[in-house]
């Protein structure tokens, strides 16, 4: 990966179609580098494990909607991230066909995944209460001594 550090800017102008990261290609480099260090700290693995590896498990139910704060983009370290104010930001390839491939079209897919980045706004919906089992109770029915009870 780091010998291809230097084509990086490039490749991402012409697979997102957008000539800013060629145009900035300092800046690009740098965020690159930044994004590459936050990709080792798990989300990769996570992602090509849950999503890609189809783990077998009852996903949660998850509510909410984004509100564009920017945590869940490797706390505010992906190199797309594009920051709009001071509390908002947007994914500089948002409408590119191949972010539907990356981590970020499928945030969040668990809990662990709204704990790591702090989500201010999706949580885990609390599961329809189950209807609590009914408990048949038999009570064993006396039995009769008829030899001491004909007496």
């Amino acid at each position: 990966m780091v010998l291809f550090l230097p084509v990086m800017p490039l490749l991402a102008s012409l697979v997102f179609w957008r000539k800013k990261y060629l145009a900035h290609y300092a800046h690009t480099l740098k965020k690159t580098r930044i994004h590459i260090a936050a990709m080792r700290n798990g989300p990769a693995v996570h992602y090509f494990q849950d999503v890609l590896g189809q783990v077998s498990q009852v996903p949660e139910t998850m509510e909410g909607e984004c509100v564009q704060c920017g945590n869940c983009c490797m706390h505010h370290q992906c190199m797309f991230l594009e920051k709009v104010d001071e509390k908002k930001y947007h994914c500089g390839i948002y409408h590119s066909p191949f972010r539907a491939w990356s981590n970020c079209g499928s945030f969040p897919l668990n809990r662990h995944d709204i704990e790591r980045y702090a989500c201010p706004s999706y949580f885990v919906a609390n599961a329809a209460p189950q209807a609590a089992a009914q408990v048949i109770h038999f009570h064993k029915k006396p039995t009769i001594n008829r030899r001491h009870s004909a007496r």
